[in-house]
């Protein structure tokens, strides 16, 4: 038997003209290709700078809040202040909403490169590369104005993207 490479269909094992369809059947059947599947960030609108500095400082006003409440409930506040973001970024990241509450409030989402949720190591990963981008000035931070997916340096380094619902 002899498979048309048009429709589908299965014809006489020597015919030259597919019995369904009528298309000249090959000789020989070329290779099906590779399957990739698409990635869920092609097309994707990236959210670039400008919007994730906004998300940034509503984030900066929460985890604050939220700090200094805890610090006048415990006390350490060096521990906390170290601890409070880091959590508050990678749960949040790594949960079902994919986003912060700044993000959230601006519709942005944060996955890997294939759109898929962050896990909280990754997530995690991504929290404290945010210490690379912060150096010389913040210029990791200002890389997501410059490149293609909109990414900072510590989203290149976690292979991450800010995506606008």
């Amino acid at each position: 038997m002899s498979v048309c490479i048009s429709c589908g269909q299965s014809s006489a094992e020597h015919a030259r003209f597919c019995q369904v369809c009528g298309s000249p059947i090959p000789a020989t059947v070329p290779p099906a290709p590779a399957f990739q599947p698409a990635s869920y960030t092609v097309g994707a609108r990236y959210a670039g700078f400008w919007i994730r500095l906004v998300a940034f400082i509503v984030d900066s006003i929460f985890v604050t809040v939220l700090m200094g409440v805890a610090v006048m409930i415990s006390g350490p506040g060096f521990f906390l202040g170290l601890v409070i973001p880091w959590l508050y970024d990678a749960l949040m990241l790594s949960s079902e909403t994919q986003a912060t509450l700044g993000k959230m409030a601006l519709g942005i989402t944060v996955t890997d490169m294939d759109g898929r949720r962050l896990t909280f190591g990754r997530a995690t990963g991504r929290h404290f590369a945010k210490i690379l981008s912060a150096l010389l000035l913040c210029i990791g931070f200002v890389m997501a104005a410059f490149t293609a997916k909109k990414q900072a340096l510590h989203d290149m380094l976690a292979g991450t993207v800010a995506i606008l619902r």
